[in-house]
């Protein structure tokens, strides 16, 4: 009998990205409110998250939302956005380092193949690294197990690739 099987992932799309922050700094750079004040925005090392620059907290959270605008724009998700790091405020700046989320860590990965057991009984799901394979003899199963990861909320985006 056919096994078929597809892995979930969560990754970025880098080009996408790039397209996120280009026109993000363009709107920055034309906003009225910013003109003369240190709003900025700039990569971290290898393009693996955000800087947001401002002159205080507002200015910054108005920055991050700008972003994400974008990232909804082009049909990306805003949990790629790691906000757990704090704001740094020194010599009257404000300064927050956001870095992307990439792959699945340990925790959500052990979270998405228990609810695959739980609600798809026929789907086997394994752990590879940072992704999970489910495999199934029936199509009709995996594309029940990615319907109901959907419509799951998991604090990372999640991306169905290599279905075969």
């Amino acid at each position: 009998m056919a096994s078929f099987s597809f892995d979930i992932v969560s990754e970025i799309d880098k080009a996408e990205m790039n397209n996120v922050f280009m026109q993000a700094e363009k709107e920055i750079q034309g906003r009225y409110d910013f003109k003369g004040t240190s709003a900025a925005i700039d990569w971290l090392d290898d393009k693996k998250g955000l800087k947001i620059t401002g002159d205080n907290d507002w200015q910054v959270d108005a920055v991050l939302d700008i972003v994400r605008k974008k990232l909804a724009g082009r049909g990306q998700s805003s949990k790629v956005l790691d906000l757990s790091k704090e704001k740094v405020v020194s010599n009257l700046k404000t300064t927050w380092e956001i870095p992307f989320k990439q792959g699945l860590d340990q925790p959500t990965a052990k979270q998405i193949a228990a609810d695959i057991r739980a609600n798809a009984p026929k789907a086997k799901p394994q752990i590879q690294g940072d992704l999970v394979r489910v495999a199934s003899t029936s199509k009709d199963e995996l594309q029940k197990v990615i319907s109901l990861l959907r419509e799951s909320d998991y604090d990372t985006p999640l991306q169905f690739v290599n279905y075969r």
